[in-house]
């Protein structure tokens, strides 16, 4: 599911690419947001989560607030677990203190597109995962050097696949 409109397209493809891998269906989701003077509000929810794992995907996290709201209203929805997904891990101090607070987040996976990630404890929680973005990369470069198209793939989160229910 998308946190924002915004981010529709992006959560459709990790579906259309999901889908793909496991050879069948997935269910999607966005949730409204607007801003106004700093104030997000918008409450409306789309999506069919009760009893289902749900994975959001953002394009970064940096404090944190959008997944967070996003995660409050799938749990209320009754989604069985909630998995973030962002390339990019742009974390304020209070990010992932406020993460393990909420008590509605199972997982947190982002890069290591920027580096470092000074505002993770020296041990981050077990929860909270940092890939390798550099194999992709290569892969791309790899890819546009055949003249092979580059698509997205969810083969960077295997556990997409593996949490999938």
């Amino acid at each position: 599911m998308s946190p924002d409109a915004g981010g529709v397209k992006r959560a459709q493809l990790l579906r259309e690419a999901l889908e793909a891998r496991i050879d069948g269906e997935v269910s999607f989701g966005f949730m409204e947001k607007r801003r106004s003077a700093g104030i997000v509000s918008g409450s409306l929810f789309a999506g069919e989560v009760e009893d289902r794992v749900v994975h959001i995907g953002d394009d970064m996290i940096c404090g944190g607030g959008t997944v967070l709201r996003a995660a409050r209203a799938v749990r209320d929805h009754g989604g069985r677990s909630i998995h973030v997904l962002a390339p990019h891990g742009l974390l304020e101090a209070q990010t992932v203190q406020d993460f393990c607070a909420s008590g509605v987040i199972d997982s947190v996976t982002v890069t290591d597109s920027v580096a470092p990630l000074a505002h993770l404890p020296a041990e981050p929680p077990d929860w909270f995962r940092i890939l390798g973005c550099a194999p992709l990369i290569a892969d791309a470069i790899d890819a546009v050097n055949r003249g092979q198209e580059i698509s997205l793939s969810v083969a960077c989160a295997p556990e997409l696949v593996d949490n999938h229910q």
